[in-house]
């Protein structure tokens, strides 16, 4: 099966193209969506909210489906979610650095619309990953320090 139109135009052209624009034609109005970093938000402006937000801490924030199944009114993506670390994020300070996180979403369609999205996110990997950004920001900054003193 491929991957169904409106989870595909959900992703590349509202999250990773940021054409909040498109939302009334893939969402209905009361959608609820469940994000892979927690909380959930319900209806479009909190939803447009909560993207722009993501969004403007991680640049070039990009979702890829790594696999997409569907059946009825339901389809499940394995996914990989990516950026780079330009804002604070997770309790953590901008490094500049890329990170990405794998997750999976569920959908539930009401006709061609999405009406549900429960997104689970690996984010033990993800807060490994920008401790481990962190720590080396910190000591490429100690490094540049020390060559302009000598």
């Amino acid at each position: 099966m491929s991957t169904p139109y409106t989870v595909t135009a959900f992703y590349e052209r509202v999250w990773n193209a940021g054409d909040f624009h498109l939302i009334p034609e893939l969402l209905t109005e009361d959608f609820v969506f469940r994000g892979s970093l927690g909380g959930e938000v319900t209806g479009h402006g909190p939803f447009v909210e909560y993207a722009k937000t993501l969004r403007s801490v991680l640049g070039s924030y990009h979702c890829e489906i790594l696999e997409c199944v569907y059946e009825g009114d339901r389809a499940f993506a394995r996914m990989r979610f990516s950026g780079i670390h330009s804002g604070v994020f997770r309790e953590r300070e901008p490094t500049g650095k890329a990170v990405e996180w794998d997750g999976a979403a569920l959908f539930r369609f009401e006709g061609n619309l999405i009406a549900e999205l429960w997104v689970l996110g690996d984010l033990e990997a993800l807060d490994e990953l920008l401790l481990k950004n962190a720590a080396e920001a910190v000591l490429e900054k100690a490094e540049e320090t020390l060559e302009n003193t000598e």
